[in-house]
């Protein structure tokens, strides 16, 4: 049986985190609180053993981000994950494959996949949904690379709308939540406001010209441990925070999906 430690470190970080959004939330200004008032806790448990996402589970905690596909398969598909977090809802955060779609959207509780980053891949969510969710709709986000890295995926902002275009009206099977950022690591905000997350601001702004869409309609899933309270102030509905709650990562005996 898995051992839930209510009152363990993960219980006590996930509390300090979401005491965290509570004050951030609180300071936006009047318009982005007017939009969305209550930006959502994404915890990012890639690497960690099921026994932390149970124990965050225990404590309140819904939404659980994994960036690598066979891990998601693996926690989500887990008899005694099933049992013990009945409803636990996964996000997946990573970059994903078109012939990796299938296992993504066959694992019980997928909430939404966040990295729709291709006309291709929205196809293939799409095809993959109608096949294992019957008459739900999946949530999905539309990755943006606002920071132009290589390394990073994501649409580019230009070509934003364009996709927005493909999944609103080529993909029935798919519910589209906003847009999504992964954004550079070492901004100074001292230098003021992330110039990827205002990247991803404008973004929205255009989407919702083109599409005749209100600023509501699209959420923005912005800011990590490092920075999800300035992503929060700036506008983020959705903030992703991994090793703030669940500690440093080891990543040696992670076989990457």
């Amino acid at each position: 049986m898995l051992r839930i430690m209510a009152d363990g470190e993960v219980a006590r970080a996930l509390k300090h985190v979401i005491e965290r959004v509570a004050v951030a939330t609180q300071k936006r200004n009047q318009d982005v609180a007017a939009l969305f008032p209550q930006p959502r806790l994404v915890a990012v448990s890639k690497t960690k053993p099921k026994e932390m996402i149970v124990e965050a589970y225990s404590s309140g905690q819904r939404h659980f981000g994994e960036n690598y596909v066979q891990e998601l398969v693996d926690k989500g598909h887990d008899e005694e994950m099933l049992a013990t977090c009945p409803d636990i809802k996964w996000h997946m955060i990573g970059h994903l494959q078109s012939n990796k779609v299938n296992k993504v959207v066959s694992v019980p509780n997928l909430y939404c996949i966040e990295t729709i980053d291709t006309a291709k891949l929205a196809t293939a969510v799409n095809n993959a949904a109608g096949k294992h969710l019957k008459d739900e709709k999946l949530v999905v986000f539309v990755q943006v690379n606002t920071s132009g890295e290589e390394n990073k995926s994501g649409v580019n902002p230009d070509s934003v709308n364009d996709l927005v275009s493909h999944v609103l009206k080529n993909c029935p099977n798919l519910k589209l939540a906003g847009l999504m950022t992964i954004g550079a690591f070492d901004h100074d905000l001292s230098k003021g406001p992330n110039p990827d997350f205002q990247c991803l601001l404008k973004c929205r702004a255009e989407v919702c010209e083109a599409q005749c869409m209100e600023p509501k309609d699209i959420e923005l899933s912005m800011g990590m441990s490092n920075d999800f309270e300035h992503a929060i102030d700036v506008g983020s509905t959705n903030v992703r925070v991994g090793s703030t709650i669940f500690g440093a990562r080891n990543y040696q005996k992670l076989v990457l999906g």
